[in-house]
């Protein structure tokens, strides 16, 4: 992540807790919120056709994306967090990420064209085929590549489904106060409500817990946030 341009005191810590002590020892400011879930899509396309709330327009400054590629949600994660934050991290100019962000600025995120533009990225591909190799394919397939704070290692994190249920992505942001869910496999952002940056944190772990709550029959859960001043 370091070398497509995001600066080196930027980066993703794990979030080892949900509850007010824990979530303390999270660095700040946090830009992003990635949960990893086991996301049962039979029941979610089951309660999204059951429920009667009305979809929030999203604001005009959400930076949001499509999946079109598979396996690759963790890499939309790292899009969608990077891309709402992108006014509170400097990228490197001319960097990979400032270029894209440049590049895809002002397609519409209700098309494919965002997502075009990834699947055709010669250079994230490549970015991809070097992480496999200098880390662990046991699984074949690479969603993305985390440099964690604490030991400076790679982490591969694959996605396999089973039953409908795959282990699957999403970005929080807060973005000109609310806060967001973001779900490339998702029609557009999913609106959680009104947040700050000094509450964004604790107004994401609300979230969480309750999908947590929800999936409460499994403990394939991982919560990372990215924060600046590592």
């Amino acid at each position: 992540m370091w070398g497509l341009g995001v600066p080196e005191d930027v980066g993703f810590c794990d979030v080892y807790g949900l509850d007010d002590e824990m979530l303390a020892m999270v660095p700040q400011p946090v830009l992003a919120v990635l949960l990893l879930y086991p996301q049962d899509r039979i029941k979610e396309s089951q309660a999204s056709t059951a429920s009667s709330v009305v979809t929030k327009e999203p604001g005009k400054n959400v930076y949001f994306t499509k999946q079109t590629v598979g396996n690759a949600c963790g890499t939309v994660g790292i899009i969608h967090a990077l891309g709402n934050a992108a006014s509170r991290i400097k990228l490197g100019q001319g960097s990979y990420f400032d270029r894209f962000y440049k590049q895809t600025a002002d397609m519409d995120p209700t098309q494919i064209s965002r997502a075009a533009c990834l699947e055709e990225d010669q250079e994230m591909e490549n970015a991809h085929s070097v992480a496999v190799t200098a880390g662990d394919t046991e699984y074949g397939y690479l969603l993305f590549v985390v440099i964690s704070v604490d030991h400076l290692s790679l982490s591969i994190f694959t996605m396999q489904a089973k039953d409908g249920v795959i282990e699957h992505y999403v970005c929080f942001s807060c973005v000109d106060g609310e806060l967001y869910e973001l779900d490339g496999g998702k029609s557009q952002p999913i609106y959680h409500g009104p947040s700050s940056p000094d509450n964004f944190l604790q107004d994401a772990a609300k979230v969480i817990k309750a999908r947590v709550a929800e999936y409460s029959h499994s403990n394939n859960f991982n919560v990372m946030a990215l924060s600046s001043r590592i």
